[in-house]
């Protein structure tokens, strides 16, 4: 683009026939769409003014968006496609009456499959992406039918809840110890300890996950060079599918604790010390106390967070898709599945990964999914409105 007091002029160049094109005087004062016929450059002509600035040219970008350049003896309309760039730009598919496209560059015709939900050609190509189909409840049926679907859906549901009942049990029984342990009087140093103990929940989750990644690294891992030295051993964390899991729950305790003994050691100040002191008086133990008045009274109360936990670890991606990516895969199915995967992460994986796109497919998923989670958050309601009943 060329500036010549108050107007301008397209200049146009094929890098590669060494070609140039001229238009004529342009105001480029409007956006409204206009068709500019060019004439071959005349190299007797005087030359063109300096080529306008770059800044020039971004606050003219509307103006030029909206031009429409016509080279002679081509029927090409060419349109702006960069800042110092003009192309042609033509559908490459064109829709006939029928509902079929055709290919304007191969003249290929492609035809609807209203059952698979793509355009086909006749040797059964597919061209992406496809385009929405009615299916009803076929993708429901194929979750529970599908026996090459269904096999692993069972097992990664049965490792989604036993990872989350496990994170929540070992969570809640770490953190109720150490909040039991920092309620003992003689303890010194105790606001030392609650601080340097509850950082990991401070930290963020994320940066936390990939720190354990690279401290459970097979070859390189502090934990493994540590594991090497002490017994010769160098687990295979992130290959052997057991010792995956337990990789697993180890980060996610780690992660979850602080929260569950900040939460119990509320709880413990809220008792009564007569109860204590009335314990002691009887002759019993520290045991007996934890069993006899601590854990009733802090467990009801505990329960709705405990349940709020399940729900949560339930749908954990994020430890997931950082730490494992869902892998070890299984080897014995024909869709994308993993032995560490949650329902949240395989249903992820279908939809976006591996053989990817079957998005009604993982749309279906999820809604059982939510069915599931807001079946633990009626029953978290009830446990919440039945301890509060109690409390009265």
């Amino acid at each position: 683009m060329h500036e010549d007091g108050r107007e301008f002029r397209l200049r146009l160049e094929d890098a590669d026939s060494g070609k140039a094109w001229v238009s004529g005087r342009l105001a480029l004062a409007t956006t409204t769409p206009l068709e500019v016929k060019l004439q071959p450059q005349d190299p007797a002509q005087a030359p063109l003014a300096e080529s306008a600035p770059l800044k020039t040219v971004i606050a003219k970008q509307k103006h030029l968006q909206a031009l429409t350049l016509l080279l002679p003896d081509s029927q090409n309309k060419l349109v702006m496609t960069g800042l110092r760039q003009f192309g042609a730009v033509q559908p490459l598919y064109a829709k006939n009456p029928d509902g079929s496209l055709t290919n304007q560059q191969t003249h290929a015709v492609l035809r609807p499959n209203m059952t698979s939900g793509f355009y086909e050609t006749e040797a059964g190509e597919r061209l992406q992406p496809g385009f929405q189909v009615g299916v009803g409840f076929a993708n429901y049926q194929r979750i529970f039918t599908d026996t090459a679907f269904r096999e692993p859906f069972i097992r990664i549901f049965v490792w989604t809840v036993v990872f989350s009942a496990l994170t929540v049990f070992f969570g809640a029984a770490l953190g109720m110890f150490l909040a039991v342990l920092f309620n003992w009087d003689a303890l010194r140093f105790k606001g030392l300890y609650r601080t340097l103990l509850f950082l990991p929940y401070a930290v963020p989750g994320f940066i936390s996950i990939l720190v354990f990644k690279g401290l459970f690294n097979n070859n390189f891992g502090e934990i493994n060079l540590i594991l090497d030295a002490l017994f010769g051993i160098k687990p295979a964390w992130f290959s052997d599918p057991t010792l995956a899991k337990v990789m697993l729950l180890i980060v996610n305790v780690w992660l979850g604790y602080p929260y569950m003994m900040v939460i119990c050691s509320g709880l413990i100040k809220a008792i009564p010390a007569d109860l204590y002191e009335a314990s002691a008086v009887a002759g019993a133990g520290p045991l007996t106390n934890f069993w006899r008045i601590t854990l009733p009274l802090i467990l009801k109360p505990l329960t709705p967070l405990l349940i709020s936990a399940f729900a949560f670890n339930f749908n954990n991606f994020v430890l997931i898709s950082l730490l494992t990516g869902g892998r070890p895969d299984f080897l014995d199915t024909s869709v994308p599945a993993g032995t560490t995967d949650l329902l949240v992460s395989y249903t992820y994986r279908i939809a976006f990964q591996d053989s990817g796109q079957q998005f009604g497919l993982a749309a279906a998923i999820s809604t059982v999914i939510f069915a599931m989670v807001a079946a633990i958050s009626l029953l978290q309601m009830r446990f919440a409105k039945v301890s509060k009943d109690e409390t009265r």
